[in-house]
């Protein structure tokens, strides 16, 4: 939700603060804030809005501070305002946090009870003055005590005047991580928010509570000083910069074809006609009986989808759950499930939950996510990694398309691994497989002609997407994306399902997007469209080459390569990313950080 990073060491605060919030603004961008130790004192700079405000605020300010802390905003408790924003202050400590306290009423009325005065409606203002009421002259054994009151989840940096040497961070159901760079040390939310200094980190785990100081890191946990192994990422610190693309998410949606090739990379033989997962210990898993995948948002429809690749291709049943109702509904869970989490961050709060809850019930896990040392990586008995790189657009594109890859090579593993497949038909689905990134630069090509397309439809205020089995839950991804940046309302449909209401709504003033492309069931999907036109409703539609049949029924034909039925939804993602890229674009709104939105969901 929030951002949050900290820096000691021999470098200006304010600029490591600053540039490391700039690369967490997708985080949250309500308001923003730093808090430094210039000459034994505290000072807070904080603002409302986006982080270019706060930047014009330091801009001018001579400081020489080398420790601080910094903040950019999610708004969970309070509005957006200059009093909401992080760093909080009491007396002589500085706070800042990312995550829900659910128990800070109560916490706030006792704190009031002993004359502290709030300023703020935030939860985190809570953190700050506790900790100050337990200060004894050490800032470390104060957040220590601190946390024991907390319920909820919770990442927080802390500075005080009276220690200007040291920052004291913890963690519990927030991600935090720790850069390491010869004397320099650095916290924050992600890993873009330093990748200038540092590719080694530090994954702090549950509970655990640090104090840095220059060139030095102590971890607790509990009463035990712990060792936390140190992790080296090999992004690059340009992979997280725009590259002359006008918004980050038009940048990932072209960098696909490149993660693809990266996801599926060492993890095959097409010579061999075989799947390697060195990740994943086969023996632990041969007795299972049924998958379970949970899920939010973007990465619950590539578990849809991953339903159909693992049922049609290694026969085992699967179920798909969002995440955050799983968890609720007293699952049958045992030791004969294989949980599959999919997340992107690998901190997503619901999916962190639905896995603890399974591994109680004795299930197995393998997850899939993009984030070396995150939390369900962590926690999960095999990890698929999706080498997407970062991904700093709110709406996620070439973290679907790599989920969807590991999935679909994740059903050849089972199916070569319970022999439902010979290796003559897994090398003949590698073989297509390999062809897919070249399939997809053919369908970025017509980006143009799509942003042509988007333009006739900038002033819709409604849209229908249509898909079957393969493509129906790229329906839903299309109305997704479409909603989440354009703000255009948008719903997806399993198209046999249209008649079973949605067609009441049909005419004119209604664009259906047909994802149309050749199938087993093509006939249904050209059945559907003759229906949608018969009640004066536009069609647009995604086409394989060469397909005039339903040319000849649509107002609009968005082409793609020929490709296995498996292998639709990677080309048809592409066009429904674009499509609603160009149409928030056109529409002068901010793409990467749509409004309400946050890149990840790291509280309930």
């Amino acid at each position: 939700m929030c951002g949050i990073v900290a820096f000691i060491g021999d470098r200006s605060a304010k600029d490591v603060l600053i540039e490391g919030l700039t690369r967490l603004e997708y985080r949250g961008y309500d308001s923003a804030g730093i808090a430094i130790i210039e000459k034994d004192k505290i000072e807070v700079f904080r603002a409302k809005g986006k982080l270019s405000i706060l930047k014009e605020l330091v801009a001018d300010k001579e400081l020489t501070a080398s420790i601080g802390i910094g903040h950019t905003r999610w708004a969970t408790h309070g509005k957006p305002s200059y009093e909401n924003a992080h760093p909080h202050f009491s007396n002589h400590i500085a706070v800042v946090h990312n995550g829900i306290i659910e128990n800070y009423l109560q916490l706030k009325e006792e704190l009031i009870q002993k004359g502290y005065d709030f300023k703020s409606e935030t939860d985190t203002e809570v953190i700050a003055h506790l900790i100050d009421s337990l200060y004894e002259g050490d800032l470390f054994d104060a957040v220590r005590k601190g946390i024991k009151r907390l319920k909820g989840s919770y990442a927080i940096a802390a500075i005080s005047e009276k220690e200007p040497d040291r920052i004291v961070v913890a963690r519990y159901d927030s991600p935090l991580v720790i850069g390491i760079s010869e004397d320099d040390v650095f916290a924050a939310s992600d890993i873009p928010a330093v990748l200038n200094y540092t590719r080694e980190f530090i994954f702090l785990e549950e509970g655990d509570v640090a104090l840095l100081r220059k060139g030095s890191i102590k971890i607790f946990n509990g009463e035990e000083e712990v060792t936390r192994e140190s992790k080296h990422i090999d992004w690059n610190p340009v992979m997280a910069e725009k590259s002359g693309y006008k918004h980050f998410m038009l940048k990932e949606i072209y960098e696909q074809p490149r993660g693809i090739i990266d996801t599926i990379r060492g993890k095959y033989s097409l010579e061999d006609g075989k799947i390697y997962f060195g990740e994943i210990d086969f023996e632990r898993i041969n007795n299972i009986k049924k998958i379970v995948i949970v899920a939010c948002g973007t990465s619950w429809h590539a578990g849809l989808i991953g339903k159909f690749y693992i049922e049609n291709l290694a026969r085992i049943s699967v179920e798909v759950d969002i995440a955050s109702e799983f968890r609720y509904r007293n699952p049958i869970i045992d030791e004969e499930t294989l949980l599959l989490p999919i997340s992107q961050s690998g901190e997503t709060a619901d999916t962190i939950a639905a896995l603890r809850l399974s591994k109680k019930s004795g299930a197995k896990v393998v997850s899939i996510c993009n984030v070396v040392g995150s939390t369900i990586a962590r926690e999960s008995d095999g990890v698929i990694y999706t080498h997407a790189g970062p991904e700093i657009g709110v709406a996620s594109t070439k973290a679907f398309t790599t989920q969807l890859v590991s999935l679909f090579l994740f059903a050849l593993f089972l199916a070569q691994k319970r022999e439902k497949l010979s290796r003559d038909e897994i090398k003949w689905y590698l073989g297509e497989l390999i062809k897919l990134p070249e399939k997809i630069e053919l369908v970025l090509k017509h980006d143009k002609y799509i942003e042509r397309i988007a333009r006739d439809f900038i002033n819709f205020k409604n849209f229908l997407y249509l898909g079957r089995h393969y493509n129906y839950p790229i329906a839903l991804e299309g109305a997704l994306k479409l909603k989440e940046i354009s703000y255009i309302h948008a719903e997806g449909y399993p198209a046999g399902e249209m008649k079973h209401g949605p067609i009441a709504l049909i005419d004119k003033d209604m664009p259906v997007f047909v994802l149309g492309t050749k199938s087993e069931i093509y006939d249904k999907i050209l059945s559907n469209v003759e229906e949608v036109k018969a009640r004066s409703g536009i069609v647009i539609s995604t086409v394989t080459e060469g397909d005039e049949d339903i040319r000849g029924k649509s107002d609009y034909v968005i082409e793609v390569p020929s490709c296995i039925d498996e292998l639709t939804p990677f080309l048809n993602s592409v066009v429904i990313q674009l499509f609603a890229y160009h149409c928030a674009n056109l529409l002068g709104l901010d793409v990467d950080q749509p409004r309400n939105l946050a890149k990840s969901v790291t509280v309930e």
